[in-house]
């Protein structure tokens, strides 16, 4: 099997961690819809601009966010509802293609934000690497946590890493505004964790499973800085991984590379 980045990053976190991590299941491609509609749509089917430090981003995001930041010291942001008329209202005049965030109500956009999230069809944070990114949370050490949950944001797909990076960069902006907005890490995290790190069934309902949800999240928008970016270390042993020249047999007098079988565990 073909050595490759996230091969490399999923042998990492099983040999120093312990965690297990599947390749994540390869969705089937869909068919690319033009239209105007934000919500329930894949990321894929949706309106996006290029942020140079980013990706590609949800227009819908950037524009929320923008609107938002300049008014982050708004006490309770993101925790308080906002009016439903108006926000149905809203939905409706953004899923026909109007520009209507140039003057509403900060507690209505920031709950379209929250909603924008949950009704994605798949989650930011794909379902497959929820148990893994709870095991990287439960670890003892925080460097050893703060290192894995870098490692597991660099497994996620393109799209969503864009998405979730922005994301994550703007809530962290808002948190350090928490003396205005009383919105820490903590409490940003409370609220985001069902929208980002939905638990899939029932079991996962616990009390300890969802503090763990709020922990990763926490984690992550204290440190946006590290969302996918791959340590030193890791990309070291990818150089050499990838440039492996075969040792040479003397009796055989050609190459003989040895098993990696091993880099291949969890794929």
């Amino acid at each position: 099997m073909k050595i490759t980045d996230s091969n490399v990053i999923r042998f990492h976190l099983q040999v120093t961690y312990g965690i297990y991590v599947k390749s994540l299941t390869k969705k089937k491609e869909r068919l690319l819809i033009t239209g105007t509609k934000v919500f329930g749509v894949p990321l894929e089917n949706l309106h996006r601009q290029y942020i140079p430090e980013f990706g590609l981003v949800p227009c819908f995001l950037v524009n929320a966010c923008a609107f938002l930041l300049e008014r982050a010291g708004t006490v309770g942001l993101f925790r308080k509802p906002g009016s439903l008329p108006r926000i149905k209202a809203l939905r409706a005049k953004l899923n026909r293609g109007e520009g209507c965030l140039t003057a509403p109500f900060p507690y209505d956009v920031s709950t379209l934000i929250k909603q924008f999230c949950r009704e994605l069809p798949e989650p930011l944070f794909p379902s497959e690497l929820h148990p893994a990114l709870l095991k990287a949370q439960a670890l003892s050490s925080p460097r050893d946590r703060t290192s894995a949950l870098q490692l597991l944001s660099c497994l996620l797909p393109a799209r969503n890493a864009s998405c979730l990076h922005y994301l994550l960069d703007f809530l962290f902006k808002v948190s350090q505004r928490s003396s205005e907005n009383l919105m820490s890490t903590s409490n940003i995290a409370t609220v985001f964790a069902p929208c980002l790190l939905p638990p899939p069934n029932k079991a996962e309902m616990s009390e300890m499973r969802l503090e763990l949800r709020v922990l990763v999240l926490r984690t992550f928008i204290e440190s946006p800085h590290l969302f996918g970016v791959i340590p030193k270390t890791v990309m070291d042993s990818m150089d050499f991984l990838i440039n492996f020249h075969p040792l040479k047999d003397p009796k055989r007098g050609h190459g003989k590379r040895p098993s990696l079988k091993g880099i291949t565990l969890g794929i």
